[in-house]
């Protein structure tokens, strides 16, 4: 494929270069406005009743209208396996992630990808300065990853299908 056609199909696609620049702001836009939180002082066993009600591997901790920390399934395991298989009386403060790693709306999907693998991290609360706007899991990232590259292939295949046949015949 010539510089030309690299071009072209760059341009079709809208990405520079060809490389994806899908930001945290189009996850968020895509996934909908449900967020579930739950405060510092809450039984960790009313938490994890709401995390398996709601059928959701996570919920933002937030107290005073800040973001103080996330409890996930990871947390909620960790601490059945600490006391024997019983949640017991214990608070959401007790086992929360009470510093999370948090990403920005314009940060790239790449970089989102990375953070995750990195840190191990399968939930990311997305701030714009100090306001929570929701929470990107890995399965939104994968998902909206995979339908990016399902939407440039169609569109890749469409211009091979509707290539002119004099330019065809000159490569």
């Amino acid at each position: 494929m010539n510089q030309s056609n690299f071009t072209a199909i760059a341009a079709l696609t809208n990405q520079p270069d060809g490389v994806a620049t899908m930001k945290v702001s189009e996850i968020l836009q895509v996934k909908g406005e449900i967020l579930y939180t739950v405060t510092p002082d809450m039984p960790l066993v009313q938490a994890a009743a709401t995390m398996a009600e709601k059928d959701i591997g996570s919920l933002v901790v937030m107290e005073y209208g800040d973001l103080v920390g996330m409890l996930t399934f990871r947390e909620v395991i960790k601490e059945l396996h600490a006391q024997g298989g019983a949640l017991g009386n214990g608070t959401v403060r007790k086992v929360m992630d009470d510093s999370p790693i948090t990403v920005t709306p314009d940060t790239e999907v790449n970089e989102v990808r990375r953070i995750m693998l990195e840190k191990h991290a399968r939930y990311l609360p997305v701030m714009n300065a100090r306001t929570l706007l929701g929470v990107i899991s890995f399965y939104d990232v994968a998902k909206a990853v995979l339908e990016a590259q399902s939407f440039e292939n169609r569109m890749l295949k469409a211009y091979i299908r509707d290539w002119p046949a004099e330019q065809a015949a000159e490569d």
